[in-house]
């Protein structure tokens, strides 16, 4: 599914335009965005939770050559599957 499938299931299921969806949409991804970067969590019951999780520095190798690099500790966004998701994923 991509996007514009999506948006035109989230109209079809809240009787709004394609255009009302897609901006209902982008309000989402565009907040849930800004908070995780900010550091907050961000929990949709019954979904689960976005955040902000850190990756300490550590050392990796380098698959061609074998050679020794170091990787630096950076933030990445993370996810978390709410108890109802997992269960319907599951069937």
């Amino acid at each position: 599914m991509n996007k514009r499938d999506l948006v035109e299931k989230i109209a079809d299921k809240s009787s709004l335009s394609n255009a009302d969806a897609e901006r209902a949409l982008s309000a989402l991804v565009e907040a849930i965005t800004e908070s995780v970067a900010n550091g907050d969590k961000v929990t949709v019951p019954d979904f689960g939770t976005f955040e902000k999780r850190e990756r300490s520095a550590r050392t990796g190798r380098n698959p061609q050559t074998g050679e020794s690099i170091d990787i630096a500790a950076t933030s990445v966004p993370g996810f978390k599957a709410g108890t109802a998701f997992k269960k319907r994923v599951a069937g």
